[in-house]
């Protein structure tokens, strides 16, 4: 992993001829939050505030997005809740990754797609659910986070869902109980439990691969906009998006 790291990085430097992130006029302000592989502290911690300290599939396809551009920005990790209201109401900010939704699409002005991903529901260990459709789960109740797509595509079909700020602890709350299933991405519920050493839990059943993007608050420039997208454009010839996806194993 360390010794693909230095070689993406050195390939960013070479394709871009070391293009230093820095701009005359505005700052962009992006905000991610705790949810691996996608987007994750490098050290394990809530909340970071310098870029260089933030891992993840869709942090570095971000990163290398903006070292193919003049623009000067500040990567910081919060939140979702706080990085997405931030991106949602202040210009030149942004937020990732995000799936992007119909209901969502006039909310931002998007760059990507960055990945994808895959809705999961997770059971704790033993449970025995045989699930063959989404109506299956009907009545229960599932562990899932505020402002986050898949708690709000629950309770727009009417699903109860118990919804808290951060989605790191629902596999200890289905573990105990708190909840009957918890919905998560199909990579992301691994990591998350793994991290709360939570141990067994099952996917019980798979719907709605969706992309992911970077959203942007919807007063942020045209020409910011275009940089980022001819940024992502530059990274896909010249090889970087497809190494970093193969660093993560997509």
């Amino acid at each position: 992993m360390f010794k693909l790291g230095r070689l993406l990085g050195l390939m960013v430097a070479l394709s871009f001829g070391g293009i230093a992130s820095v701009s005359a006029s505005e700052k962009l302000y992006f905000y991610t939050e705790n949810f691996p592989p996608y987007n994750m502290s490098a050290s394990g911690r809530a909340f970071e505030h310098q870029g260089e300290d933030i891992d993840g599939i869709c942090t570095e396809m971000v990163k290398a997005i903006l070292q193919a551009t003049d623009l000067d920005y500040v990567i910081k990790l919060r939140n979702w809740d706080y990085g997405y209201s931030r991106a949602l109401n202040k210009a030149n900010h942004g937020v990732f990754c995000t799936t992007y939704t119909e209901a969502r699409a006039p909310n931002f002005k998007w760059v990507g797609p960055l990945t994808k991903n895959l809705w999961t529901i997770f059971a704790a260990s033993g449970s025995n659910l045989n699930i063959e459709k989404l109506e299956d789960m009907k009545g229960m109740t599932f562990g899932g986070y505020r402002n986050d797509v898949m708690t709000e595509y629950l309770l727009e079909r009417g699903y109860k869902v118990s919804a808290i700020e951060s989605d790191d602890l629902n596999p200890k709350r289905l573990e105990l109980g708190q909840v009957d299933v918890w919905i998560a991405d199909r990579l992301a519920g691994p990591y998350f439990a793994s991290q709360q050493d939570v141990e067994g839990l099952e996917p019980v059943y798979s719907f709605n691969d969706t992309e992911l993007y970077l959203a942007m608050n919807p007063d942020t420039s045209e020409d910011i906009i275009r940089k980022l997208n001819e940024g992502l454009q530059k990274i896909k010839s010249s090889g970087m998006y497809e190494a970093i996806e193969t660093k993560y194993g997509l």
